[in-house]
């Protein structure tokens, strides 16, 4: 878990500005720390240095977008992460040692192999299908009580046990139980997948770790199943639905999940999977 306000405002910071060429130096200083400390903070919070940190994010966010804007081209992406095509090409086969080009072609086959359910089959559903389970709302903003980690989203649920029994005096009838998952799993290795659990408190919290979720326009997919099939779901999302629907991922705020019933013994949820779209 981060337990340092002071990085998670960092990452937040930089998550906002990752397209604009960020620095250590700009990032230190935003904090209000000399580059050399802010360094050596997050490193030991995050086990990451800066710039890794930084240039990780930035191929992953441009890979993420290759396989959900199909009608964009290589090109186009890569230069909104600051990159020539070269350039581009040989930091991209780096780190995932493939083009972008074979990524491209791929990432169907790829994301539905993916380990994280081990030898389970699954098949993602088709554009109607999906946009059937799917309402365009306004999403209210939600102030909220939360904890930022990094690791596999397969071991979430012990994340919320612990936290379900430390907030325990906070949850009312009307609390909303909220997720924020910043990494496509099949993309992301598992230990450095960021993840924010949380629930929603009144004004009246002065708990510093508490945070304002912007909400908005949203894509809303109703889910219902086993916690397994929420990966098949977010695929789905990612693989069929979001390249061929006239909506656009509005990239300036992150997918929630809101939870609505949890059966913990039968590990299945009801929820919406919030896309923010504009």
């Amino acid at each position: 878990m981060i337990t340092n306000e002071t990085i998670n405002r960092a990452i937040d910071y930089m998550l906002q500005h990752v397209e604009e060429g960020i620095t250590l130096k700009e990032v230190a200083a935003h904090c209000h720390y000399s580059p050399y400390y802010f360094s050596r903070l997050f490193k030991a919070q995050t086990g990451e240095s800066v710039y890794g940190w930084i240039k990780r994010v930035r191929l992953e966010q441009s890979a993420f977008r290759l396989k959900t804007e199909k009608e964009r081209s290589i090109t186009e992406i890569s230069a909104d992460y600051g990159y020539s095509s070269s350039n581009y090409s040989s930091a991209f086969r780096q780190h995932y040692q493939t083009s972008p080009v074979s990524f491209r072609k791929k990432s169907y086959q790829e994301a539905m192999k993916h380990p994280f359910f081990h030898h389970e089959q699954w098949r993602a559903g088709s554009f109607a299908d999906c946009n059937g389970k799917i309402t365009i709302k306004q999403i209210p903003d939600y102030r909220m009580i939360y904890e930022r980690h990094f690791g596999s989203y397969e071991h979430m649920h012990r994340a919320w046990n612990k936290l379900l029994v430390h907030y325990r005096d906070y949850i009312s009838r009307d609390t909303k139980f909220i997720e924020i998952t910043y990494d496509d799993p099949s993309l992301t290795e598992a230990k450095n997948c960021l993840y924010d659990i949380g629930l929603s408190v009144g004004e009246e919290c002065r708990l510093e770790n508490t945070t304002i979720l912007l909400g908005g326009k949203c894509a809303v997919y109703s889910f219902k199943g086993h916690i397994k099939s929420i990966y098949a779901a977010y695929q789905t999302l990612f693989l069929v639905w979001l390249p061929k629907t006239q909506y656009r991922l509005d990239e300036g705020r992150n997918i929630i999940d809101i939870y609505h019933t949890v059966d913990c013994a039968a590990m299945e949820v009801e929820m919406d999977i919030c896309v923010p779209v504009k």
